[in-house]
């Protein structure tokens, strides 16, 4: 296996009409990897996408696929590739059946067999007109097509979009299949659930940054929980307490979030008159908003 990244950027910003949606991204997938790319809406993950197929110029710096430039190589560059997004467009009026064999053509090439096994894995009625798909099963369209090309690197943006959950199991697995043959996968997503279950490393991004890269193990920091606490009288200052990241209090409520463990919390409430306790692990939003900030700034162009 070659030690030529898969993806590599250096430097790489883009700008609309003077809002940065990416600045300065420096990035590297190897071989083999799966990579998760976190990021609320509008944090810039769509753009980078677009960068890396070469579907916009970058305002500066170099986006790199198995050593070629995403622009001025394209085709030889998508010949090794699959991309999915969150947003399907495909031909109405074809059948399920049809827009796999012409999104396979598109590819250049298909493992039928497989193809077929995941047409029964994600049930898909491929006898069906695609306007009377749901928007899950037209997810399942590009992501059985996508999958079947047995690609050297797969683009996922936000691929379980619309799929009910045994679907996104299904999805799972099939990630975890492209990996265990040596695959790469890009997976931009704002479910942290979904980069927990599949990936090697997480980029987070935020305000079109890359600001921090690891291991989940790396960034336990972003395992939280939300705890929600109504009290007899006021709510007492709690943001000193071990383990609390942030609280906010109103009247006789307040709002935590909690890293680690929690007895130095419930020690504290044990002694401060609670009537109800309720904890929740937090949105990726509210972590975000925890962690890193307001994101009022971000690109309208981007998701």
């Amino acid at each position: 296996m070659t030690d030529t990244p898969v993806i590599r950027t250096r430097g790489l910003t883009k700008r609309y009409r003077g809002t940065d949606a990416l600045v300065d991204l420096d990035l590297e997938v190897s071989p083999g990897e799966v990579v998760g790319y976190l990021g609320p809406n509008g944090a810039g993950k769509t753009t980078t996408i677009r960068l890396l197929l070469g579907l916009i110029r970058p305002t500066s710096g170099t986006a790199q696929l198995f050593g070629l430039d995403s622009l001025q190589d394209a085709v030889a560059v998508h010949r090794r590739l699959a991309y999915v997004s969150g947003e399907p467009s495909l031909w109405p009026n074809l059948t399920g059946a049809e827009a796999l064999h012409l999104l396979g053509q598109v590819q250049g090439t298909v493992d039928v067999p497989y193809r077929d096994d995941l047409v029964e894995r994600f049930a898909l009625d491929p006898s069906k007109k695609v306007r009377a798909y749901s928007k899950g099963n037209r997810q399942k369209v590009v992501l059985i097509a996508a999958l079947a090309s047995r690609p050297d690197l797969l683009v996922l943006d936000e691929p379980t979009a619309g799929l009910d959950p045994l679907m996104v199991h299904e999805f799972r697995s099939c990630v975890l299949e492209a990996k265990g043959r040596g695959r790469t996968v890009f997976l931009s997503s704002h479910l942290l659930s979904e980069v927990e279950a599949l990936c090697d490393r997480v980029g987070v991004l935020s305000e079109g940054r890359l600001i921090e890269m690891g291991t989940l193990a790396e960034m336990r920091h972003l395992s939280a929980v939300t705890v929600e606490v109504t009290f007899e009288g006021d709510a007492p200052d709690l943001s000193t307490v071990d383990g609390v990241l942030s609280a906010s209090a109103n009247g006789r409520h307040a709002s935590l979030q909690v890293r680690g463990s929690m007895e130095p919390l419930l020690k504290v409430l044990a002694t401060s008159g609670v009537r109800q306790l309720r904890s929740r692990e937090p949105s990726l939003e509210e972590l975000f908003l925890t962690l890193y900030g307001d994101h009022d700034g971000a690109s309208p162009h981007d998701g």
